[in-house]
């Protein structure tokens, strides 16, 4: 009897299907995309509508004949790849092999099928009603992977002509690569403001005591910009009597948040886990298509990860409401199950993120789990789980306080918050960025926190007394100097943010959009945060002035509003593409016809090799600008090269390197190891170059809190030293600030790090912002 062939893109997925079917199907595996744009050319015919021509990927020949046999053996022929356009591109390219001309060619029906989720209900379910290859899908895909061939293709040729060789441009990367450059441009323009808090301590007739802060100056926000007007302020109301002006009393409810998206699992992900978006949709995609439960087999733990929609199935929100009301009782259980609104254009045959049965509590599969994979499904079962639970109940309290009799009016506010019902956060609470924009403009300006802060039982004209706290010598009033902070570095979760609310790429896209822009060199990542690189701004400089429409955010947010509307039926792909097209031909007139820095020839400087005796000359490499002596084309070559500092005058200096000999040995020669100097600072490297070429970062004897490797001083591109693992790339730990190895007295975190700062001077500071401990070097 003739077995049915189901055709995934995974070998894990395919395992895992295989044992929910049994021996009347046989399931293969396409191992990702068979057929692409060729490598060597642009594949594109711009004459006659843009026509692609695809050629089988090197590697995916014998995959291809090795399912074509299948094919003929089999009765009926499924394609089940992921339900999204690359997998409706993936199944419309196996259909049109098997339909193909000539030898290979299949005459037996062949279906698409989609599921949300690996599990034996949702393939059956699939299976009896198979469908067809949806062509708007394909299209949609087939016009982004157009339009970034032509932007790819054509622009990183201009790149290498205008630039340097070995670069690349991208239609969404290069526009992420600008939001960097542009942030970092906002913080080198930013110049802090000074300005002072002042914060009553206060007690009343029923303790504890509690702190107030200046809110107003005759019924003006309190705006203090030096130590005079601060001191001026706290001797007006040293030693008075505060009167409680008004109380103010309100009850908030916080809801829960809808089931993870995949923009909201990369940041919460990034947030809590410290995940990169890469790893988490890693990881993510490894749950998905099933992970072996020891005597289970594999089982699909999520449904599909690359999602915009917030649904859930009726059977799953009843699921997840069965488990509220077994664990947590009928208070935590809302009457009706609750339901989320997702944006217009969400595709809403697909469900969010969630655990394929809220049944299979974490704790439960953990054995089976890797560490990463157990931390990524704990965030989405707990986010499922709590998404359909009632409401927190907060009550919210402001109190104004004011001093009397003095001549000024002042009012100092406290602010306090009690949760009187957890509901589902007991289960779950969504992460915050510690650093939006307009607050770190700000600086530490009062906000209203949510966090649990009693105040005491007080009443309206009630008196106060200035306090201390015991064992303290602190006044009752007190001042602390801040200064507005510029706008925040992207870590992963707000560039993804940034991304997502312009409309920049798609959510199933900024894993890699992010990736790609680190292994161009484009941006590094130094503490979690995206600084531009010196090969970075100089693209994005040269891209901002030839192409300025693929460089605006509007602009690219609207081509993909386009590559939407030909997913629905609504547009036609290549009308989608031709509207993209003839502005950036225009573009790349222009561009042409610009100075880019490989057309500026440096002037050879006055500093002479010290090998050969040549003038020494500035070259740009893949690393940024560099001092080469111009004899490396002669016979014998010299190919020496140098670090330099422009001074201020524009002449160069060099950066003198210097060898000192340790006592480290070579691990691979035994030879004394020496101190060099790089294009990227101070290094080890063996005394019996070129003999033995081992080299190894300078280790400053603290070790890394992540792989426990040791944390070595580095130089970034632009010169700025910081700290790094010397395990990297396995391990990413990065700071700025010298580690010292010194264990935190107050958390016994392992080390502090020295903190230069201009009114302070050096500081030891606790890296555990939850300790805040702080010491004099």
């Amino acid at each position: 009897m003739a077995k049915s062939l189901i055709i995934v893109e995974s070998p894990a997925k395919a395992r895992t299907i295989n044992k929910y079917l049994g021996r009347s199907y046989t399931v293969m595996a396409s191992v990702g995309h068979v057929k692409d744009l060729p490598k060597s050319k642009l594949g594109v015919d711009l004459e006659h509508d843009f026509e692609p021509h695809y050629v089988t990927i090197k590697g995916k020949t014998q995959v291809l004949a090795d399912i074509k046999k299948k094919a003929e053996e089999a009765d009926k022929v499924y394609l089940a790849p992921d339900p999204d356009r690359e997998g409706e591109a993936i199944a419309w390219h196996i259909a049109e092999e098997l339909k193909g001309k000539g030898k290979g060619k299949s005459k037996k029906p062949i279906y698409r099928v989609r599921f949300n989720e690996i599990t034996e209900s949702a393939i059956k379910r699939a299976l009896q009603s198979p469908g067809e290859i949806d062509m708007n899908k394909v299209n949609a895909q087939q016009a982004r992977r157009v339009l970034d061939r032509i932007v790819g293709y054509q622009g990183s040729q201009l790149l290498w002509e205008k630039v340097r060789r070995g670069l690349s441009m991208g239609r969404v990367q290069s526009v992420t690569v600008k939001l960097i450059c542009d942030r970092e441009a906002e913080r080198e323009a930013f110049r802090p403001v000074e300005y002072w808090s002042i914060t009553a301590l206060l007690t009343g007739a029923t303790p504890p005591a509690f702190e107030a802060r200046l809110h107003s100056i005759n019924g003006q926000d309190a705006e203090i910009g030096t130590a005079q007007d601060a001191e001026r302020v706290v001797a007006d109301v040293k030693g008075k009597t505060f009167a409680v002006q008004s109380i103010e009393r309100k009850e908030k409810k916080r809801n829960p948040v809808a089931p993870f998206i995949t923009s909201r699992m990369q940041q919460e992900a990034a947030r809590k886990l410290r995940f990169t978006s890469k790893k988490t949709m890693t990881l993510a995609q490894q749950l998905y298509e099933g992970v072996e439960l020891g005597p289970e087999g594999p089982v699909g733990l999520i449904t599909y990860m690359r999602t915009d929609s917030t649904r859930i199935s009726a059977e799953a929100a009843e699921e997840a409401r069965q488990l509220v009301r077994e664990r947590f009782g009928n208070d935590y259980l809302p009457a009706t199950p609750n339901v989320f609104k997702t944006h217009k254009a969400a595709q809403e045959a697909h469900e969010a993120i969630r655990p394929t049965s809220a049944a299979r509590a974490p704790e439960s599969i953990k054995p089976y789990l890797d560490r990463d994979q157990y931390q990524l499904y704990k965030l989405i079962w707990n986010r499922f789980v709590a998404s359909q639970m009632s409401p927190a109940i907060l009550e919210m309290t402001r109190v104004d306080t004011v001093p009397q009799q003095t001549k000024t009016s002042y009012v100092f506010r406290a602010n306090g918050t009690v949760v009187k019902f957890p509901g589902h956060t007991i289960v779950y609470m969504e992460g915050k960025d510690t650093d939006a924009t307009d607050q770190a403009r700000k600086g530490e300006q009062e906000v209203e926190d949510e966090s649990e802060r009693q105040l005491p039982a007080l009443t309206e004209g009630e008196r106060l007394q200035l306090t201390t706290l015991e064992g303290q010598t602190v006044p009752g009033v007190t001042s602390k100097q801040h200064f507005t902070q510029p706008p925040p570095r992207y870590n992963e979760a707000l560039l993804i943010r940034e991304l997502e609310e312009n409309g920049i790429g798609r959510p199933s896209t900024y894993a890699a959009i992010i990736s790609t822009i680190q292994d161009r060199k484009y941006v590094e990542k130094v503490e979690g945060r995206f600084i531009p690189t010196e090969t970075g701004r100089t693209v994005n400089d040269f891209l901002v002035k030839g192409f300025p429409d693929l460089l605006d955010v509007d602009f690219t947010s609207q081509m993909e509003k386009e590559l939407d509307e030909v997913e629905e039926g609504d547009k036609h792909w290549v009308a989608a593409v031709r509207e993209f097209y003839t502005p950036f031909t225009k573009d790349m007139v222009k561009a042409k016809e610009l100075v880019g820095p490989k057309d500026v020839v440096e002037p050879p400087t006055n500093i002479p090799c010290e090998k050969c005796g040549r003038m020494m000359e500035i070259k740009w490499g893949r690393n940024g600008k560099f001092l080469a002596c111009p004899g490396y084309k002669a016979d014998p070559p010299c190919k020496n090269t140098q670090n330099f500092e422009r001074l201020p005058d524009g002449t160069v200096k060099i950066v003198a390197k210097q060898e000192v000999t340790t006592d480290e040995k070579c691990e691979k020669c035994a030879a004394p190891m020496v101190v060099k100097f790089g294009r990227f600072g101070k290094f080890l490297a063996c005394s019996a170059y070129p003999a033995c070429k081992t080299t190894k970062p300078i280790p400053i004897g603290v070790q890394c809190p992540q792989c426990g490797g040791n944390l070595a001083q580095k130089r970034s591109r632009k010169g700025r030293i910081f700290y790094a693992c010397s395990n990297y790339p396995k391990c990413e730990f990065a700071i700025w600030d010298r580690p010292v190895n010194k264990p935190c007295p107050s958390c016994k975190a392992p080390f502090l790090v020295e903190k230069v700062t201009k009114h302070s001077g050096n500081t030891l500071l606790c890296r555990n912002e939850d300790c805040g401990h702080k010491e004099a070097v």
